[in-house]
């Protein structure tokens, strides 16, 4: 007999398999609370041995549970139980960092990669500038506490933003690299929102599975001069926020945007 069938707790020959069963035992432990949202699980090898299943058994249980949602992989880290929905208001001053630090977290965001690209049309048409005009690409994720929320593509013109990477990479927040380079306030001009399939890549920036839903929100911000000074694509990992539209942001008394 091999050591899955004498796996504790595990019933065999009633059409239900061992991975099955382990997905839905630690589905009913995270329900009662044993593994607390945003704690860690025990590892592959702790869990094989609780079932008395090979790790491969035990990878396909926990994909299974990270396809519905219930946990997040984070590669070279661990297995982690989802934190509850956050609420993240969109409206004229949205700002990500004061957002999930009023909700309890802490925000951070990290810079993946930035260029100085020809703005397309699209971009071009968001900034107010030429097509083929320079402008400043950056590839960023956002987190609360150490999960990503969303990871996006960002726009700004040059050269009045041309030390903003930097800036970004060292203060880890929109807000705060646009006030290194001068611009202390901004409001959302206009805001965009859709849902499609996560790619790959986006799956494996946002610890999700590929395929998973992300909410697509485009956007752009102005100075208080009225001067588009940044375009957004940000892709929110749906299970983890809740959009809120026109809604306050926590501990504040006026509606707060993003970052």
């Amino acid at each position: 007999m091999d050591a899955e069938a004498q796996a504790p707790g595990l019933v065999r020959g009633e059409g239900l398999t061992a991975w099955r069963q382990i997905a839905d035992t630690l589905t009913a432990d995270i329900a009662a609370g044993r593994y607390a949202p945003g704690h860690q699980l025990p590892t592959e090898a702790a869990l094989a041995a609780r079932f008395a299943v090979n790790r491969h058994t035990v990878r396909r249980a926990l994909a299974a549970l990270a396809e519905g949602g219930l946990v997040r992989a984070s590669q070279g880290r661990g297995t982690f139980v989802e934190e509850a929905p956050l609420a993240y208001p969109i409206g004229p001053r949205t700002r990500f960092s004061e957002i999930v630090a009023g909700a309890g977290r802490e925000a951070w965001g990290d810079l993946i990669a930035s260029a100085t690209i020809a703005a397309a049309a699209e971009q071009a048409a968001a900034l107010a500038i030429d097509p083929g005009t320079p402008v400043l690409e950056l590839l960023t994720v956002h987190r609360a506490d150490d999960a990503p929320l969303s990871t996006a593509q960002t726009w700004l013109p040059l050269p009045r933003f041309a030390g903003f990477a930097e800036a970004y990479a060292a203060r880890g927040s929109i807000t705060r690299a646009l006030a290194a380079c001068g611009v202390h306030d901004y409001t959302r001009l206009s805001t965009r929102i859709r849902a499609r399939p996560a790619d790959a890549q986006e799956a494996g920036r946002l610890d999700i599975a590929p395929g998973r839903v992300v909410l697509v929100v485009s956007s752009v911000n102005i100075d208080p001069a009225g001067v588009p000074i940044q375009a957004n694509r940000t892709l929110f990992a749906a299970d983890r926020v809740e959009l809120v539209i026109g809604g306050d942001q926590p501990g504040h008394s006026k509606p707060s945007p993003s970052s």
